[in-house]
């Protein structure tokens, strides 16, 4: 079944899952939360429930200035008590977190983030290319699929390799702290600036 990207969010946020874990275990549980949960701890997914009802109220403003002072990047990374926005760990992945937007200037934080306009003309453009190959009709749906993922890796923060270490994603580094802390950890949002570039 088809999944809203309402459901996959409120899912990733009960459960600290990455987006396609979400997106499978609601597909699995026709849509059904408490069931997608289950599925999740199931599978041996880790699921950051310990205290699922505090919210992640608590964290810090990691910043990074490129040499050269040319480009500057904020993010706003949450957690769920000070004690662990204080630990070295946090803050050295928020460091991290806003180097990596200032190197690969991403647009959205994950997915579900992306507006449903900036979505369709994408399908749409991606659409074109796959008939204009002379890929038959039948394949071509199949085809976008896949090419969507790619664009969310190009402009989605959680879907980009690390610049750390490539083999993980940014999604697989925000798992191990919320493996590490035990809490609901989220990167909330995120602005770069850069000299002579206009806002969006």
């Amino acid at each position: 079944m088809s999944v809203n990207a309402e459901t996959v969010k409120k899912l990733r946020e009960k459960t600290g899952a990455g987006f396609m874990d979400c997106k499978n275990a609601l597909a699995e549980a026709g849509g059904d939360l408490q069931k997608a949960i289950d599925l999740l701890r199931q599978k041996g997914i880790n699921v950051a429930m310990a205290r699922e009802g505090k919210a992640a109220q608590e964290g810090i403003v990691a910043s990074y200035i490129h040499a050269g002072n040319q480009i500057g990047v904020l993010v706003d990374l949450r957690c769920e008590t000070d004690f662990v926005a204080r630990t070295d760990e946090f803050r050295e992945f928020g460091r991290d977190i806003a180097m990596q937007v200032a190197a690969m200037h991403p647009r959205w934080v994950a997915p579900e983030d992306v507006p449903e306009e900036e979505l369709e003309h994408e399908r749409q453009v991606l659409k074109q290319q796959a008939l204009e190959e002379g890929k038959p009709e039948h394949i071509v749906e199949k085809m976008i699929e896949g090419r969507l993922q790619k664009f969310y890796a190009d402009v989605c923060l959680l879907r980009q390799p690390s610049i750390r270490d490539d083999s993980l994603t940014i999604e697989d580094k925000l798992n191990e702290l919320i493996s590490a802390t035990g809490e609901r950890v989220l990167i909330a949002r995120f602005i770069r600036f850069q000299v002579g570039e206009e806002n969006e």
